[in-house]
């Protein structure tokens, strides 16, 4: 290996992806352990209640608090990037998501647990929108960025996935305090990568506007309560007092930051971007396709722990069809935006979105072989619908603020997991029980979680379908995935 290729280049791209493995790994792996860390305790919650004794309503936030920084951040951070520098804030991030990590060995109650993970959600909303920007920028060429994210998103798609798998087997060897101790040497390890390969930001392409601090706090406080208040209804319930008043605070919030943001001159998120069709089609579609996988992750994991009875290891291995599917539908949903284009090729993957929720809702009570193919299926939809939308939002920013696009791509797809999830787990508590039980499950419990399962899959695939295939309408007829690169660089 020589010393060059240890370095970023001058032209500051890659003439290919293997040219730029380093950086492009190293991105990959900060991906990797941001998705990785959103599933990767589920599995270890039971242990954790245990150790620390923590009840129900406890447990929920050792999760609970990640999400709602990390949703609520995701905006501000990638404004900062844009004016900061995307490289700065991202081993910012990943510093502080290493060492924060490292905290655990400390912990001792899960009140601290949660202000553990609910810091380690601030972490990893300055890593995630800045490393889909920045993988973006390695490479000038068309087919390049598009093979590039589609790695990312392989790559961050399986820590999604593999979360409880690894968890699981983590925790027949370890104590479950490793499952976040080992974030820090792949922190460590994606910071060096990304010092070595990725060249620093140019004044130009950053810009120079002041930082919009009441647009950042009015949009945390909107998605931060709009997380909450999906919480909050499955926990309180949906018309509980405190439920009620944080989907109003949410309102207010959201119409002061409209509000807000059109009378600034220099907005955070310059709201004249959603007249764009690409823009607005492609965060629209994302919702759609994390309202999918978010439902059919959650939902899956119960059915395959509880209903079969399964062991988390063996509920992990069930999960591995979306891993392979994921890699080999790479060559199919890149024919399908070259022969089509965008608009049709995510009308596609629409159609496989909301015709596998709809065979979920057949397929559950009728074994395993059947509920693989609707995750192959819609695997198929995932994979189509969220590269060539991540590539065309991003594509469709102007240079100097590809940060916020992908935060706004990432918020999406936030905004979208916390739908399907709450959706899901609401449903089941009000169709089967609010409390599951623990052993093993007798058969008229079996058969009425088939039954919500059912009912619920069915009601996802008409939302799903009506979200992903709205927002595909939206989008251009072009075959590349240079959406508005001419005209934003003139």
């Amino acid at each position: 290996m020589t010393t060059a290729t240890l370095q970023a280049p001058a032209s500051r791209t890659y003439p290919s992806l293997r040219a730029a493995w380093i950086p492009l790994a190293a991105l990959c792996l900060a991906f990797f352990v941001e998705m990785v860390d959103n599933t990767l305790l589920s599995i270890a919650l039971p242990t954790i209640g245990r150790d620390l004794g923590g009840g129900t309503t406890a447990l929920q936030w050792v999760t609970g608090a990640y999400s709602l920084t990390f949703g609520g951040l995701l905006l501000t951070a990638g404004s900062m990037a844009d004016r900061l520098g995307r490289r700065r804030v991202l081993l910012v991030g990943l510093t502080a998501f290493g060492s924060v990590s490292l905290c655990v060995v400390l912990v001792s109650t899960t009140g601290e647990l949660i202000a553990l993970r609910a810091v380690l959600g601030i972490a990893a909303a300055a890593m995630a929108p800045i490393t889909n920007s920045l993988v973006f920028r390695l490479f000038d060429d068309a087919a390049l960025r598009m093979r590039a994210m589609t790695v990312m998103i392989v790559v961050g798609m399986s820590g999604f996935v593999l979360g409880p798998l690894l968890g699981g087997t983590a925790l027949a060897h370890v104590g479950w305090e490793w499952l976040l101790v080992v974030n820090a040497p792949i922190a460590l390890i994606a910071c060096i990568g990304v010092r070595l390969g990725v060249p620093a930001d140019r004044p130009e392409d950053l810009t120079a506007d002041k930082l919009d601090m009441p647009g950042a706090v009015l949009s945390i406080a909107t998605i931060g309560l709009a997380c909450y208040s999906l919480t909050s209804g499955v926990e309180h319930g949906w018309l509980s007092a405190v439920t009620l008043a944080s989907i109003v605070g949410a309102l207010v919030a959201a119409i002061a930051f409209v509000r807000h943001e059109r009378r600034s001159a220099a907005p955070m998120l310059d709201l004249r971007l959603f007249s764009d069709g690409t823009v607005r089609g492609a965060a629209i579609a994302q919702i759609g396709t994390s309202v999918a996988m978010a439902s059919v992750m959650f939902g899956l994991i119960l059915h395959f722990q509880y209903a079969y009875g399964w062991s988390p290891v063996r509920a992990g291995l069930a999960n591995l069809p979306i891993i392979v599917t994921m890699l080999a539908a790479t060559p199919l949903s890149e024919w399908l935006a070259r022969r089509f284009g965008h608009r049709v090729a995510c009308l596609v993957g629409a159609v496989c979105l909301a015709g596998s929720l709809a065979g979920l809702a057949w397929g559950v009570d009728h074994g395993y072989a059947a509920i693989a193919v609707c995750m192959v299926l819609m695997t198929v939809g995932l994979r189509t619908v969220m590269t060539i939308c991540a590539v065309a939002l991003v594509d469709a920013m102007p240079s100097n603020r590809t940060s916020i696009g992908a935060a706004l791509n990432d918020t999406a797809q936030e905004v979208g997991s916390s739908v399907g999830t709450a959706v899901v787990g609401t449903l089941i508590a009000a169709l089967v029980t609010t409390r599951l039980p623990v052993g093993t499950w007798s058969g008229d419990l079996v058969a009425s979680f088939f039954h919500g399962e059912r009912i619920t899959y069915a009601l996802l695939a008409v939302v799903v379908g009506l979200i992903t295939a709205g927002g595909a309408l939206s989008l251009t007829d072009s075959r590349t995935v240079e959406e508005h690169a001419v005209e934003e660089s003139a």
